[in-house]
């Protein structure tokens, strides 16, 4: 069965031109149209019925192309705030699940996409970090949430990451914590550089500011039981020589392991060693004992955002940042 692609080809026009001439030809040059209509009788081409039942509400209907984010529960709120937020203002949305590496499977999502011709199509991702735009899909409006691209100039709606762990550094030093030690997600993520300059930035304002420990997670690497192991490490040599106050860890499953290690060893949270996460992991970080003090990722406003971009006829093409919210509770 012959696809808008194979029409676009044999007319020698983009896909966008070839949905113009099917949906609106008065849009499309007379010259064009008579070429896409003689390559859609000659290819016996039929759009997809999903497209064709939707025509009626396609101008407010916007495509989610979901890389991990449904099966993710951290980043879910994401879709969340979307449905809602199309909900709220009767907007239409659909959603399409992909994991990233698979090949086949992202392929066919593109081309769902393409076949629902949508007012605009938004990409999120499960986690922050530099996305491939399908060169199909480059002829629609694309807004990014929770992902960036050096494809193409765009909206991406992504975490505060330098103001989170900003924040973070700014209870410690209120107080008194003087010696931290930091135990980073990996290395390579383009947050965990954010965080860094960002905890650097207010801690070395001191002037008695000692130098600070700090570890990094292999690149990609996704076992946090390893986030952790430095802090083992130093505890199996000399428990008793131990002397930092306050450990700063790069996420929330990174603090729930050092929480096991430090109590295993006979310390005590905040007493002896303070301890902080960051994610305010869903369903899980209010349960810590005690409380773990975090940094809430923003999903739901970069989902919320995302969408109203194209509900508001936003004409940004940049890195919108989004605060992340410091969460106190009883860990430090």
């Amino acid at each position: 069965m012959a696809s808008l692609k194979d029409v676009a080809e044999m007319a020698n026009v983009s896909m966008m031109t070839v949905s113009r001439a099917l949906n609106n030809p008065k849009k499309v040059a007379p010259a064009t149209y008579q070429r896409v209509m003689k390559a859609v009788n000659i290819l016996q081409y039929a759009p997809d019925p999903t497209t064709r039942s939707s025509r009626r509400v396609k101008e407010k209907t916007v495509v989610v192309l979901s890389i991990g984010t449904a099966t993710t529960p951290l980043s879910v709120d994401i879709l969340l705030a979307i449905e809602q937020t199309a909900y709220k203002h009767k907007w239409n949305t659909l959603v399409i699940n992909v994991l990233e590496d698979n090949r086949s499977q992202f392929e066919q999502a593109v081309e769902r996409v393409i076949q629902y011709r949508p007012t605009g199509i938004i990409i999120a991702r499960n986690g922050l970090k530099k996305v491939k735009i399908p060169q199909k899909l480059r002829d629609f409006p694309i807004v990014l949430a929770n992902c960036i691209t050096d494809d193409i100039s765009v909206a991406s709606y992504i975490p505060d990451d330098y103001q989170g762990l900003k924040n973070i550094a700014e209870v410690i030093v209120e107080k008194g914590y003087k010696k931290p030690l930091l135990l980073h997600i990996p290395k390579n993520y383009i947050a965990t550089t954010k965080r860094r300059n960002g905890f650097e930035y207010i801690w070395f304002q001191q002037q008695d500011a000692q130098p600070l420990t700090q570890y990094f997670m292999q690149a990609d690497e996704e076992n946090y039981l390893g986030g952790a192991k430095p802090l083992l490490d130093i505890l199996s040599i000399d428990p008793q020589s131990f002397d930092y106050d306050v450990i700063v860890c790069g996420n929330d499953r990174i603090a729930l392991v050092v929480y096991q290690i430090l109590l295993r060893h006979g310390f005590r949270i905040p007493e002896d060693v303070a301890v902080t996460g960051y994610d305010n992991m869903i369903g899980v970080a209010h349960l810590f004992l005690p409380s773990l003090t975090t940094v809430q990722l923003p999903h739901y406003e970069m989902g919320e955002q995302a969408l109203l971009h194209f509900i508001k006829g936003r004409q940004e093409t940049r890195e919108v940042l989004l605060p992340c919210a410091l969460i106190r509770r009883n860990s430090v």
